[in-house]
């Protein structure tokens, strides 16, 4: 069985207007938007809920929030990931602690490793923990790309049930499905490629769009389902600009201004992320009336 099936939002982290704490009231008011709009899973503390400005103190704190505010409705996915192998492991087994249902890793970055070396990491989580864990290749931050052979040997291990594809690379996803089949879940990474990747095989996608359009997003992924291929397609394509304009600059920053917009105030980002710029605001305005989302 997949961990989830559908759409997964990559949830926002929101902080006060000082960036000092995590708001833990907007936060609330997040999580019930996603489920009252049929969001299949959410995805805590991945990229874009900013981890990486975050200390462990909060990270743990936000995953526990999550989970208890979620209680059970959906799947809560605990991103985890670090370049400092001994530094994730602490996070797995204290998000396992925490009830989260399964983990997100992504490959290290920065000091990055050979194919050798991403299977001793992954492992080392997949040995120590009872949950699943998702894999995250995302090469555009990381530099770093696990190669599909890779993916097979780690696929053997009953601990390591999926991929979170953000390759943004059709080729590599079908050579993933080719070697891996039924043995590795596929989700896509990237909003403007989920009907693609759902024809591959893929259970669905983890979302950034999903923060603002959560009905849509799981409507698409519903549609495919269902046999409607030409009608996730035109969500596919309908969403498209909006899509685009989410990834302006660098993930979370259009997508917070855009919850500001729908007046689900996120707060301030923390640096090095600054708020968008004027020109992304205005594009992102005309987009999101355009979509009738404000």
């Amino acid at each position: 069985m997949a961990i989830f099936q559908g759409s997964g939002v990559a949830i926002v982290t929101p902080f006060t207007e000082d960036k000092s704490e995590i708001d833990y009231n907007r936060f609330e008011t997040l999580i019930e938007f996603q489920l009252e709009n049929k969001t299949d899973a959410i995805i805590v503390t991945g990229t874009t809920g900013e981890a990486s400005t975050l200390d462990d103190d909060e990270h743990l704190a936000a995953i526990e929030f999550v989970v208890k505010t979620v209680a059970r409705r959906v799947p809560v996915i605990a991103g985890v990931g670090s370049n400092d192998t001994r530094h994730g492991l602490s996070l797995s087994l204290r998000a396992e602690e925490a009830g989260a249902d399964a983990l997100l890793h992504v490959t290290p970055y920065y000091n990055k490793t050979s194919q050798q070396g991403l299977v001793e990491h992954f492992l080392t989580f997949a040995d120590a923990v009872s949950i699943p864990i998702i894999l995250y290749n995302v090469p555009s931050r990381t530099n770093l790309s696990i190669e599909p052979e890779t993916l097979l040997r780690l696929s053997e291990h009953p601990n390591i049930a999926g991929l979170k594809d953000a390759t943004g690379n059709l080729s590599y996803t079908a050579e993933v499905r080719r070697l891996c089949g039924d043995r590795l879940d596929l989700w896509s990474g990237n909003d403007d490629v989920i009907l693609p990747l759902l024809s591959l095989g893929g259970k669905g996608v983890i979302s950034v769009a999903a923060n603002i359009i959560p009905r849509e997003t799981h409507e698409l992924c519903a549609r495919f389902f269902a046999g409607d291929v030409a009608g996730a397609a035109e969500l596919q394509l309908q969403y498209k600009p909006l899509i685009d304009a989410l990834f302006r600059e660098p993930n979370p920053i259009p997508v917070k201004a855009a919850l500001t917009m729908m007046s689900l105030d996120t707060g301030a980002l923390r640096l090095p992320l600054t708020s968008a710029s004027e020109a992304t605001v205005d594009h992102l305005r005309h987009v999101m009336q355009q979509a009738g989302l404000i």
